[in-house]
């Protein structure tokens, strides 16, 4: 069913807005940080992977916009486990710093980040992504979406991260 987007709740227009606001902020992060780890002599890796990206995460956001129907008060326990993904999501971005990026840049002069969450798996962003594509649909009311785009967040993460391992074998060799 489509969305009723004028009786949207307060809430959610506010939630979706601060994803869309985040999702920007990082983006241009990225594009910053990836500049500069080019210019210091870092390698793009597999960059015809890096489009899908771009249309799994604006059609995701586009399905729950056109698909949501939130009710008129948040479920408080996925508001709460959304909350908590957002956390971890800046307890990563801080714990990667100047080395984050959307694209797989590495270079055998670039280290491998080891603080934060990245001292207990190698991906923690990738979880932190899975949490979201499903968590916001769930807490806007559209559940065939978070089915739907968390299992193709599933294949092309598992995907993306098969280069990234590969392109991290290249450098330690």
């Amino acid at each position: 069913m489509i969305a009723q987007w004028a009786s949207w709740p307060v809430w959610a227009w506010a939630v979706l807005a601060y994803v869309v606001a985040s999702r920007l902020g990082e983006l241009a992060y990225a594009r910053r940080n990836t500049r500069r780890l080019l210019a210091e002599g870092g390698i793009e890796h597999y960059p015809g992977h890096y489009p899908l990206f771009i249309v799994l995460h604006g059609s995701w956001l586009f399905a729950i916009l056109l698909f949501a129907q939130p009710a008129p008060e948040p479920s408080y326990a996925l508001a709460s486990l959304f909350a908590f993904s957002q956390a971890a999501r800046y307890w990563v971005l801080h714990s990667i710093g100047r080395w984050w990026t959307t694209r797989i840049i590495s270079a055998p002069h670039f280290p491998r980040v080891r603080r934060g969450p990245y001292r207990f798996f190698p991906h923690p962003n990738y979880a932190v992504v899975v949490a979201e594509i499903a968590l916001l649909p769930l807490l806007l009311g559209a559940p065939w979406v978070a089915l739907v785009w968390s299992v193709l967040n599933a294949m092309l993460l598992a995907h993306r991260i098969r280069l990234e391992e590969k392109a991290l074998f290249l450098r330690e060799g």
